[in-house]
């Protein structure tokens, strides 16, 4: 017998237990599931998929399986019923564990934007698996595309009354300030901490754009180290530490920021969704497919494109590693401020 086959036999009988799984227990109220990413940059890009399916299906709820990090992004949003977190373990164990969660269920629609075989092995009167896509577009409009919408999906994050409480009590009062992300998931996509450190003292000192503004430097909790040669550079008595901020905490005060500036990162995209000017900086990803999304922001990427970065057997992870550095902090400085220009030097109230 043949994969193609075995696989089938295999839907066929998960079909069944599904069946009767379903007639055994009566009165579970159809529902919309939505399977997105583990880390937090994907699964942010794809956000603006809850509000589509509850445009479309307004009546049901909507469940949301996607790793523990952006969990709490989606549990703030209105239209979401519950989350399942999904913590990675071998063999595709939590694969398993959502499947069993999922199995009793009629489902409505199942959307799998992870690609996986997953949505063939619930019953479902629709289903929607969103594959890889190897072209130069943004991953916005490959979602897009997948859905069938008519306009971009773009990303849509909430938070609730008490994140915005805690948001505003952590912030400095009564002056704009600058939100920076110096760190990254690897190594080589951090432009220097130095430079970071560097652009934002120029920025919020004597004549800059954001003169006596304060300075927000967001990481995650374990991220301290690497953005310390940053924060060695910036006044203290000015400079707020966001390392480990709850997201929805984080979403709120990024709402409120002049203007963020970071690396290719979950938070550069965090900073984008809630509508802050963002300029990213790129080196060895692909702008292409994850450049901020939004009309107001920018990219800066080394003078090597992408595809210098790639030998016949994949990325040069020892070269990309070099490269970031080749960016120049004047100019990053002269976007950022010529951003600042176009907005007014304002934050958000």
């Amino acid at each position: 017998m043949g994969r193609s086959a075995r696989l089938e036999n295999a839907t066929k009988l998960l079909y069944r237990a599904n069946s009767c799984l379903i007639r055994g227990s009566p009165g579970l109220p159809m529902s919309v599931l939505l399977i997105t990413s583990n880390r937090l940059g994907d699964a942010v890009l794809t956000t603006g998929t809850v509000p589509h399916l509850a445009a479309r299906y307004p009546d049901l709820p909507i469940i949301v399986a996607c790793g523990a990090l952006p969990a709490p992004l989606f549990e703030a949003m209105p239209e979401v019923a519950a989350v399942w977190p999904m913590v990675k373990e071998p063999r595709g164990g939590h694969w398993f564990k959502l499947w069993r969660r999922a199995i009793g269920r009629p489902w409505r629609h199942v959307v799998d934007l992870r690609g996986s075989a997953f949505a063939y092995s619930v019953l479902a009167r629709r289903r929607t698996v969103l594959h890889t896509d190897h072209t130069l577009r943004h991953r916005v409009l490959h979602l897009t595309e997948g859905l069938g919408a008519s306009a971009p999906v773009s990303p849509h994050v909430a938070w609730l009354p008490e994140h915005e409480a805690e948001a505003r009590m952590r912030l400095p009062t009564g002056r704009p300030f600058l939100a920076i992300g110096p760190t990254a998931n690897w190594a080589g996509k951090q432009w220097p901490a130095t430079s970071f450190g560097e652009v934002a003292a120029r920025l919020t000192g004597p004549g800059g754009p954001l003169a006596d503004a304060s300075i927000l430097v967001a990481g995650a909790p374990d991220e301290m180290a690497a953005a310390r040669p940053a924060i060695d550079r910036l006044p203290a008595d000015r400079t707020v530490a966001a390392f480990g901020w709850p997201l929805p905490v984080l979403a709120a005060a990024f709402s409120r920021a002049a203007l963020y500036i970071g690396n290719d990162s979950g938070l550069m995209h965090l900073a984008a969704a809630v509508g802050t000017p963002t300029l990213g900086l790129f080196g060895p990803s692909r702008d292409a497919h994850y450049a901020p999304w939004g009309e107001c922001n920018r990219v800066i990427r080394t003078p090597a494109a992408y595809e210098d970065y790639l030998t016949p057997n994949g990325l040069d992870t020892e070269r990309a590693a070099r490269l970031m550095g080749e960016i120049q902090a004047g100019t990053v400085y002269a976007a950022a401020a010529e951003m600042l220009a176009e907005r007014g030097n304002s934050r958000r109230d």
